[in-house]
């Protein structure tokens, strides 16, 4: 990192598809395998084309919490970077933990390669169960203390739902 001083990145609200985001990267919410799944992983999976799970062949899966980056392929954002989140057991196995360490790692990442703009998906709370409010409240603490050179960061929802979490924690 430059400098232990940056600001944090500003926060965009936004509901829409996040493989159309013109951002340096996108975090796809993956499962362990990194081979293409449901929801956010599958979509992000088919816009990228078939060069992608190619690549993600070569990395060996990831371990919940961790995150991986590959190029973008066919996608707008140049890097996708493979977080793989908690699934919900209803917060006694450590689920805020590792969904917190799903952000600062894929912000990790994106510094590894210099991205300055990241949209992320609402981690964990499709097929894995973990509630919007808690998530979402996760995802901003953990994005606004994470030290980073990432300038901006979108939090791409889904629906409604998750668009009212976030906002009513800005």
């Amino acid at each position: 990192m430059d400098s232990p001083h940056n600001p944090p990145p500003s926060l965009e609200l936004l509901i829409g598809d996040i493989t159309g985001e013109d951002v340096d990267a996108i975090v796809n919410a993956a499962n362990s395998s990194l081979l293409g799944g449901g929801g956010v992983d599958g979509a992000i999976h088919r816009a990228a084309g078939p060069e992608l799970v190619e690549h993600c062949r070569t990395l060996g899966g990831c371990e919940t919490g961790q995150a991986k980056i590959t190029p973008g392929f066919k996608l707008l954002a140049r890097w996708v970077i493979h977080t793989v989140g908690p699934v919900w057991h209803g917060g006694t196995r450590g689920e805020p933990e590792l969904l917190a360490s799903c952000y600062r790692e894929s912000l990790a990442r994106a510094d590894e390669v210099g991205a300055a703009t990241v949209a992320f998906p609402a981690i964990s709370t499709g097929v894995y169960g973990y509630p919007i409010e808690t998530a979402a409240a996760v995802a901003v603490g953990t994005i606004r203390s994470t030290p980073t050179n990432v300038s901006e960061v979108r939090l791409v929802a889904f629906n409604q739902q998750t668009l009212d979490a976030y906002r009513e924690l800005l």
